[in-house]
């Protein structure tokens, strides 16, 4: 078929890059479809926005080669220790911690900010064969035909592909355009999203705080006295937080946050987004994907999102690089109906697993919280059940796709 482009992707924040990144390796030409101007983050300052990579997402950025942009800027996540309590009174006496060296494989992960991450992305995008960024433009129509699909922007420019993918977000308008619906719900609840600058050095680990109104996360960043802290509430006491200005900010942080880390302030923007869980009901349609918050936007609670979306990109990379190399076209209804498959139900259980864990944690109940803390204890008390939690948050359970090993397809 003669087309503009092999595949079109609609999104490009990190998941569009990474899987434009992999697919050129394979041979293919890919067009990447940016609403964004792409200096608008690619010279973005410090803000504290930070994402917490697996260790198979790190081989994924290894094999594309983003990693080594970025290693250094990587803050490696060499404990994580979860707790339960209120506000002002402590943690619980059970609790659960992962140490790194349970496992053989190095760090169980690494903190690394968006801003770093994306620039990668921008840099290794502009230097690869075969990918083609379209900055500051939106998908706003396409029309699937037996020979391709057609893809319109909003600068009236059309785009001819065999397969268009959509990672725009949860509200994907390539989702609804092709006719799949959604299932999910909101949980009330609103994330408060900042940095923190702390006087005690927070030695790479990871903490997680679970209280009636929500959990409070806090993830180390690079060079010890700077943490960003995910800290969700329902969604009123949210917004009149969010209201306050910084110094009550703070205030109303510090009961939660504790004293572990000495004295605290302000060091980034502030952000909030509302919590929810939406789960496309199909992640194919013809010459259709979806990838990412498109197919499945989940709770924050184990930061498992952007690890969740790599995934996908691996995944999806794999059987359309095989299907090329059989000879088929990238819209090959056989490489699609393979990529739901081997996604559609991992996702979706992990979806709900973090739906369940969120429930079961924000609440006030005592018998829950007696269950809760019990089942922390016994975790932490059992060696092997926990090397499997540890493996299991690193993504190094499962059937994975070659590019989450390190290894190219």
């Amino acid at each position: 078929m003669t087309w503009d482009t092999d595949i079109v992707i609609a999104g490009g924040g990190l998941n569009g890059p990474a899987l434009a990144l992999a697919l050129a390796q394979g041979g293919f030409r890919v067009t990447v479809v940016d609403t964004r101007p792409a200096p608008d983050r690619a010279e973005a300052g410090f803000d504290g926005r930070a994402y917490a990579l697996a260790i198979a997402s790190t081989r994924l950025l290894t094999a594309i080669g983003v990693w080594g942009a970025v290693a250094d800027k990587a803050q490696p996540i060499l404990e994580i220790k979860a707790s339960d309590g209120r506000a002002g009174e402590g943690a619980a006496p059970f609790f659960l911690h992962f140490d790194h060296a349970e496992i053989e494989d190095g760090p169980m992960g690494h903190l690394l900010e968006d801003r770093f991450l994306y620039a990668a992305f921008l840099q290794a995008m502009q230097a690869a064969p075969g990918v083609t960024l379209l900055s500051g433009e939106t998908v706003v129509a396409q029309e699937v035909s037996p020979t391709g699909v057609s893809v319109t922007l909003a600068s009236g420019k059309v785009l001819t592909a065999g397969l268009l993918v959509g990672c725009d977000g949860r509200g994907s308008g390539v989702a609804s355009r092709a006719g799949i619906k959604r299932v999910g719900w909101g949980y009330g609840q609103t994330a408060l999203v900042t940095a923190i600058a702390h006087e005690r050095d927070h030695g790479g680990v990871a903490q997680q705080f679970f209280m009636p109104s929500g959990p409070l996360a806090i993830l180390p960043l690079k060079g010890g006295h700077h943490s960003s802290i995910v800290w969700s509430e329902d969604a009123e006491t949210a917004a009149a937080i969010q209201a306050l200005p910084d110094d009550q900010y703070l205030e109303a942080l510090r009961p939660r946050f504790g004293d572990f880390l000495g004295e605290i302030s302000l060091a980034g923007a502030r952000f909030t987004y509302p919590l929810s869980l939406s789960l496309a009901e199909r992640f194919v349609a013809p010459r259709v994907a979806l990838v990412g918050d498109a197919a499945h936007g989940v709770h924050p609670i184990a930061g498992q999102g952007l690890n969740l979306g790599l995934r996908d990109v691996a995944a999806l990379a794999e059987v359309l690089i095989l299907a090329r190399r059989r000879g088929e076209e990238p819209g090959s209804p056989v490489a699609l109906e393979e990529y739901q498959r081997w996604r559609r139900f991992d996702a979706t259980a992990l979806a709900l697993g973090m739906d369940t864990v969120n429930r079961i944690f924000s609440t006030d109940n005592p018998i829950l919280r007696l269950g809760r803390d019990l089942g922390m204890g016994i975790v932490g008390a059992m060696p092997g059940l926990r090397r499997g939690f540890i493996r299991q948050a690193a993504g190094l359970t499962g059937e994975l796709p070659k590019l989450l090993t390190g290894r190219p397809i």
